[in-house]
């Protein structure tokens, strides 16, 4: 009843609902227009839980139950999170934060932040963690990634500040990340829902994607995890020791080539990949070279080197591996002009930012320094290329000259879905690299 009546408070007057030319608007709130029914009970249920929760005389989380439009009253019981200990699992929209003390202006901001995260832990239900992210994020407004596996986590998420911070108090309050997930874990940079095009949740055997199925290549198997303030040293010892000839230390940058062209730690070798899936297999084809080698290792934010280094582990063959905790985003915190030089590659619409003033990366086609990713031109390649304002101008705007000569045709499969032809860029670059590794190359960084 306090739900009816409050979307009845809403309804606009009659004569209001059918302006001349637009569509029907039938009920406001929020500053939105509903011409449906199912428009403004979902808007209702999802922003104004804990008002009908006061008109009604309930508590907020009584409120939540009886108002979600998609699940009926939550069943009793003592409900300990998604995988606690628990009689009954809890509705989804008992999870989720009251918001009603919130604007809507306070939600949609666009002055705001990106958040990288990933917690590895058993997951019983997946598919229930999947279901309460995705109405969590679209609860707060917030555009982005998430994986979800029975390993754990991994999400990048956009959105106000406000949104955000309310976001990583929910995760840390939830039972299942309990003890485990903590605030430093979050790393976030200057951002917002603008960021990504859309919300996209999914289930998945990995929650990132190195193809090994997770019970044979365990996170549980990782390296030596070493603070951004410890890495640095590492480096600094690294470094010195090669100018001299005398390192046994591998520098490893776990991510793809076009992250590491735009910006990498100096002496690092950057294997030539174009996806984290081919890292095995590159290691595999370059065993020779880890061979009772230190290895050092970094990513992004931490993820790609949980598994890797687990896989380089199960090789035995380096005497030790380490790996930088928090990846690169946590170290740019603490040295943002330390030994790792150029842009941070995002994988967001972004695509890189940025600490230091370095440019060492250059333009595809004149050789100028350059870094600004753009989208190929070719609508069936879609590669990254780098390519200056002065040569965009002149229409050098795909990424080589087979895509910039000609469209290139569409290859479906029998289910219709588009494949992407291969470039002259793909064609000619060897899918798994054989490294023949001087030490002056690893002096001078790759």
């Amino acid at each position: 009843q306090a739900f009816s009546l409050f979307v009845q408070a809403k309804e606009g007057p009659a004569a209001a609902r059918c302006p001349a030319g637009g569509e029907a608007v039938r009920w406001r709130c929020c500053r939105l227009a509903f011409a449906e029914l199912s428009g403004i009970h979902r808007h209702v249920a999802l922003q104004h839980a804990g008002d009908i929760g006061q008109q009604a005389g309930l508590t907020a989380k009584q409120a939540a139950a009886e108002v979600s439009p998609s699940s009926g009253p939550a069943p009793a019981g003592n409900a300990e999170g998604l995988n606690g200990p628990s009689r009954s699992s809890p509705d989804i929209s008992d999870t989720l934060p009251d918001t009603s003390h919130l604007s809507y202006d306070d939600l949609t901001s666009k002055v705001g932040e990106v958040l990288l995260y990933y917690c590895y832990c058993e997951v019983k239900d997946p598919e229930k963690l999947c279901a309460w992210q995705k109405a969590l994020c679209q609860h707060l407004h917030l555009t982005g990634k998430v994986r979800v596996a029975s390993e754990g986590i991994n999400g990048t998420v956009g959105g106000s500040k406000v949104a955000t911070n309310l976001y990583i108090e929910v995760m840390l309050s939830q039972p299942l990340f309990k003890d485990i997930l903590c605030q430093e874990d979050f790393k976030s940079s200057a951002g917002g829902a603008h960021c990504f095009p859309d919300l996209r949740v999914g289930v998945f055997k990995e929650i990132v994607p190195m193809g090994i199925d997770p019970k044979i290549v365990s996170y549980k198997e990782t390296g030596i995890h070493l603070s951004p303030q410890e890495f640095h040293r590492e480096v600094e010892q690294y470094l010195s020791q090669a100018s001299q000839g005398q390192s046994d230390t591998i520098l490893l940058d776990c991510r793809n080539f076009y992250e590491s062209k735009i910006g990498h730690f100096q002496g690092c070798l950057a294997p030539d990949i174009r996806k984290f899936s081919y890292f095995p297999s590159y290691v595999d084809e370059n065993l020779e070279l880890f061979k009772n080698k230190r290895v050092l290792m970094y990513c992004t934010g931490g993820i790609r080197c949980e598994r890797g280094s687990a896989y380089l582990r199960s090789k035995a063959v380096c005497r030790e591996v380490y790996q930088l905790k928090g990846g690169i985003h946590k170290y740019l915190e603490e040295f943002p002009d330390g030994f790792y030089r150029g842009k941070l590659f995002v994988f967001d619409d972004r695509y890189a930012i940025c600490s230091n003033e370095d440019i060492i990366s250059a333009c595809r086609y004149c050789g100028t320094l350059w870094d600004q990713y753009k989208l190929c031109s070719s609508q069936h390649c879609r590669q990254l290329v780098l390519t200056c304002p002065s040569c965009r101008k002149k229409g050098l705007t795909a990424c080589c000259p087979v895509c910039q000569e000609k469209e290139l045709k569409v290859t479906s499969r029998a289910s219709g879905q588009t494949l992407k032809e291969e470039c002259e860029c793909t064609r000619r670059r060897p899918r798994v690299p054989i490294e023949h590794v001087s030490q002056r190359m690893l002096d001078a960084g790759k």
